[in-house]
């Protein structure tokens, strides 16, 4: 339905219980908790730690694509824990099903918020497990896009972008399908039930207001870029760390020329690219959101592993 990002995480699929451990894998904790952020709104998210607390090498920081709830990320949580990671957050942004708006909320829910609030938190929280302790970042979609604004980008070390795009409906492979499904659909919907709808195919429902947002910066050629609320020109310009850009051959809106029109406002980065094929793995196919399920532990997860926890170079299709 979407230029921007997400659609179509299955319920089912995205809170199903884990993987049991591999033999001689790290056995690794999971807390849910619970943090607020500096205007208040409380969040939800699972903190993935060491049974044994031994672990040294980065924390990480998972940021979701939209509609992606953040059970969507547990196996890929667990193995960065496995690989060495010290600890890994998840978490669910503002107004999603499991950090609802809370009782006495009257504020409108933005979804720039979700980056300068919602993932400034996340990084305080996940700060706080080990204080000073080096913090690399995984972000998926708009999860890549939250980087430039979230305000502290310099806290990373390294951060990784997967299928992170400029949302602009022209620069994707479905352009008038999403145009029309977003305008004429969309924003109607959303207007009479006050959220995305299970028939949309967005994944976890999202406020009207969110999709408001979303849908007018699709619609310009230089996605949120030209919001003066966002800022996104300013903080994009504060990025200096090593970036990875991680895009899939057969995404349908993550294609070339979106990714690059997101990459090129990364003007100050260290920016790596690599581009994933089907024909890395045993699978059919990828697209926007297939990169964390975990029938890709064994192909494409180990290089990308390698460069969050420890910078090693990926190989690839560059």
């Amino acid at each position: 339905m979407n230029p921007g990002q997400e659609a179509i995480v299955s319920q089912q699929e995205s809170i199903k219980a884990p993987a049991p451990e591999m033999a001689g894998a790290t056995p690794v904790r999971e807390t849910v908790v619970t943090f607020e952020c500096e205007d208040g709104f409380p969040l939800t998210g699972t903190l993935f730690t060491a049974e044994n607390g031994q672990n040294s090498k980065p924390s990480v920081l998972i940021s979701s694509a939209t509609g992606a709830p953040r059970g969507f990320y547990t196996s890929f949580a667990r193995a960065l824990v496995e690989n060495g990671s010290r600890a890994v957050l998840t978490y669910d942004y503002r107004g999603t099903p499991q950090s609802p708006r809370p009782k006495g909320w009257t504020q409108r829910i933005n979804m720039r918020d979700w980056a300068i609030q919602d993932m400034a938190a996340a990084m305080r929280r996940l700060d706080a497990e080990a204080p000073g302790h080096e913090m690399a970042g995984v972000g998926q979609s708009f999860g890549g896009q939250a980087l430039g604004i979230c305000g502290d980008p310099q806290r990373f070390s390294r951060y990784c972008l997967v299928a992170s795009l400029s949302g602009y409906w022209r620069g994707t492979d479905t352009p008038w399908q999403n145009l029309i499904s977003m305008n004429l659909v969309g924003l109607p919907v959303t207007a009479l039930f006050g959220r995305t709808m299970p028939f949309m195919g967005l994944g976890e429902s999202i406020p009207s207001s969110v999709f408001q947002d979303w849908t007018r910066w699709c619609n310009h050629h230089e996605y949120f870029f030209d919001d003066p609320q966002v800022g996104a020109r300013e903080g994009y310009a504060t990025v200096t760390i090593p970036l990875l850009s991680v895009g899939m051959t057969d995404d349908l809106w993550g294609t070339p020329r979106a990714v690059h029109g997101l990459l090129k406002h990364y003007s100050n980065a260290d920016i790596s690219e690599v581009w994933l094929s089907p024909d890395m793995t045993t699978e059919p196919r990828i697209g926007h959101l297939g990169f964390f399920r975990s029938r890709f532990r064994d192909t494409l997860w180990p290089d990308i592993i390698d460069w969050v926890l420890e910078h090693q170079p990926v190989t690839g299709s560059q």
